[in-house]
């Protein structure tokens, strides 16, 4: 499913840069982005947790999550033509498991997350008919929904937190006020798990990549 998806993202890309090379410039860039200027929009994100470290105690091993893929809503503020503001909001679920045990593979559960993220961006050519643009935050996420798979685990809790959040982007007009987003982020996130009441504690960092491809709309 993820290559799918990333592979249907470049190949819009593509499209998109045909098209606007084919338009004529003033058509494409309109107005382009001003101070006060607010962007909306919607997209499909991929959730790729990386899972790069993690420790459990007692029976040993390697947490790891699952790919998730949802629709996302974002808003931009910009406060000059080049700086932004950008608030996301999607919620995910993943199904957690620990590997390499003394017990071998662990179904752990799974849960749902809602990772609120906010980031400042730089937009290098908001009054351009292609956008491409930077930026920087924090997030927080919060775990609800949980559900331990049983057997092995029967109760999992899992600790909400706050982490950084890196980001690279690009906005391409398609027509007036319309624009094509290709955007991923790295979230750099660190959750503890604690099972059966604490008997046994998992230390992890999910550090999620979110690879995000939609389209939006200039107010």
């Amino acid at each position: 499913m993820r290559t799918t998806f990333l592979m249907a993202s470049v190949a819009v890309a593509a499209l998109m840069a045909g098209t606007l090379v084919a338009a004529p410039a003033q058509a494409q860039t309109a107005d382009g982005f001003q101070a006060g200027s607010i962007m909306v929009r919607g997209r499909i994100i991929d959730v790729i947790p990386l899972n790069s470290q993690s420790s459990v105690s007692l029976i040993g091993g390697h947490v790891t999550a699952t790919d998730s893929i949802t629709p996302e809503v974002d808003f931009s503020y910009f406060v000059t033509p080049n700086i932004a503001f950008e608030l996301i909001a999607a919620t995910t679920k993943h199904s957690l498991s620990a590997t390499n045990t003394a017990i071998g593979k662990v179904a752990v559960g799974s849960t749902w997350v809602l990772p609120p993220s906010l980031t400042v961006q730089y937009h290098f050519l908001p009054q351009g008919a292609i956008n491409p643009y930077v930026g920087a935050g924090v997030n927080y996420t919060i775990f609800y929904s949980r559900h331990a798979a049983g057997g092995v685990v029967t109760s999992m809790k899992l600790d909400n937190n706050f982490g950084e959040v890196l980001q690279v982007g690009v906005d391409f007009n398609l027509s007036g006020r319309w624009y094509g987003n290709i955007d991923v982020k790295q979230i750099f996130l660190n959750t503890k798990a604690t099972l059966n009441g604490g008997a046994v504690v998992a230390k992890t960092q999910l550090n999620p990549t979110v690879v995000g491809l939609g389209v939006g709309y200039r107010f």
